[in-house]
């Protein structure tokens, strides 16, 4: 796939899950880093970057996830990477960038689990 796209939805109370499809390189890395920014505004508990569609990514792409993790860090909300394909997962790896986050395998596995009530 060439070019990069992206899909913000809204995961419950303070959560939002960015899907990320395609490419995320030099030529998409600030159009990416906008919308996180945008993103941010209402992922006041969590921001979820799902990335099993992301075909590839770069040292600038990587850059602006590396700034979301600042940037939540500082305002105390996590940031969750669902697992990519396995050039995304080796990238990360490659620049030993695995261990600096959390990972789910699904987005909604990010989430509380809705607790039951017992009678």
């Amino acid at each position: 796939m060439h070019g990069f796209e992206l899909t913000v939805q809204q995961m419950g109370t303070g959560a939002i899950s960015i899907r990320l499809r395609g490419a995320l390189d030099l030529a998409y890395a600030y159009k990416f880093d906008d919308a996180l920014r945008h993103a941010e505004r209402d992922a006041t508990s969590c921001l979820i970057l799902d990335l099993r569609e992301l075909d590839f990514v770069d040292s600038a792409g990587m850059s602006r996830i590396l700034a979301a993790r600042r940037r939540a860090r500082r305002s105390g909300r996590r940031l969750v990477l669902v697992r990519g394909s396995t050039a995304v997962q080796r990238f990360l790896q490659f620049a030993a960038l695995t261990e600096h986050f959390e990972y789910v395998a699904e987005p909604a596995d990010a989430l509380p689990a809705a607790k039951t009530r017992t009678a």
